[in-house]
């Protein structure tokens, strides 16, 4: 796998368009290790791949390197080594400091190694950093959900996703589900912590800067904001992704490698990369735009979208979020539509329903 990944950031050629081209090198300013458990690879192992990358792309001198991590993962030896290489952020998906909800999870850890591993990142030195909450469980309730937040308020940590449990079709936990061995998922109880996240975040001055993540200031996610940002010219800032189902976008045109993972492995000893490749139309980038400002703080900029999709194309959108407006699930200020709390219950609808 590891000479699969070295292979293919050396195979694939460079977005023709990107204007950051200095001696037909990329210059790239952030890095994300994840879609699966990296802090599984040794320091060698991530070091090798770190060196590929600088021979293929220039590296900022402020690149933001993140490595997803799991609790059980993490300890005084690795962090020091990750720190050396370069790794600055850290992703840790811890999903509750309960063990009752670890266990109904099936998570590997215990919250005593959560609690150990934020303790262990800070004293080597990581200022940047961010956690993995999940909320909603049957076994959630008012006063486990609050000590999940306090334990991230009271440490400030810098960083936090957090995201309702779901239960995804031919899992061991959907099984259990079905055959009533555990409770449901209630949609109702998920709405009421996610209004409670929203005041406790809040109230302890972290930005509620997307639907999901919360940061304390200057501590967003520059790697993530990537994908919901848009450059001076109206192009969607582009990205490479490596690795079995990786995606990759250069504004214009998606594609994504094959999943199975020993495919991936055989084609690239073959020196063949392979991939699926789609074209967005004008009116997929339109809602492509629609879906993800809709979901960050600062909202939807009809001034962009004139100037990028036309003054019709404008007016529509405006003509169409009028219901959500009196509805109080929207905002229409200073040409930008912005989601208030009650809307963001329903963003994923409301994106849809705006869509052209």
């Amino acid at each position: 796998m590891l000479e699969a990944l070295i292979k293919e950031i050396q195979l694939t050629p460079s977005y023709a368009a990107n204007e950051q081209v200095t001696s037909s090198k990329e210059i790239i300013s952030t890095v994300y290790f994840g879609g699966g458990t990296p802090s599984i690879l040794t320091a060698d192992d991530l070091r090798l791949l770190l060196e590929t990358l600088q021979q293929r792309f220039i590296f900022t001198d402020d690149i933001e390197i993140t490595l997803e991590a799991n609790p059980d993962d993490i300890n005084p030896v690795k962090l020091l080594q990750w720190l050396q290489m370069g790794i600055n952020r850290l992703s840790v998906g811890i999903q509750s400091f309960e063990d009752s909800e670890l266990q109904w999870m099936n998570r590997a850890h215990t919250a005593a190694e959560s609690v150990r591993c934020i303790a262990e990142i800070k004293a080597a030195g990581f200022t940047n950093f961010s956690i993995d909450l999940i909320y909603g469980s049957p076994l959630s309730t008012y006063e486990t959900w609050k000590r999940n937040v306090d334990v991230v308020t009271q440490q400030q940590i810098p960083h936090i996703s957090c995201y309702a449990l779901t239960v995804e079709p031919r899992t061991a936990l959907h099984t259990m589900i079905r055959q009533q061995k555990k409770a449901a998922v209630d949609s109702n109880h998920q709405a009421e912590q996610f209004q409670q996240l929203m005041q406790w975040m809040r109230h302890s001055g972290y930005e509620h800067y997307e639907i999901s993540n919360f940061a304390l200031p200057g501590y967003r996610s520059r790697h993530n904001s990537n994908y919901w940002l848009r450059s001076v010219n109206g192009e969607g800032i582009s990205y490479y992704g490596f690795g079995p189902s990786a995606h990759s976008y250069d504004g214009i045109h998606r594609r994504w490698n094959i999943a199975n993972n020993a495919q991936y492995i055989a084609s690239l000893q073959n020196d063949i990369l392979s991939f699926e490749e789609e074209t967005l139309t004008k009116q997929q980038q339109l809602n492509e735009y629609i879906m993800t400002a809709l979901r960050t703080t600062e909202g939807i900029d009809t001034n962009y979208i004139k100037l990028i999709f036309g003054a019709a194309a404008a007016a529509q959108l405006l003509k169409n979020v009028a219901k959500y407006e009196r509805l109080q699930q929207v905002i229409v200020a200073n040409n930008n539509i912005v989601l208030t709390g009650e809307g963001k219950l329903f963003a994923d609808g409301i994106a849809a329903d705006l869509f052209f």
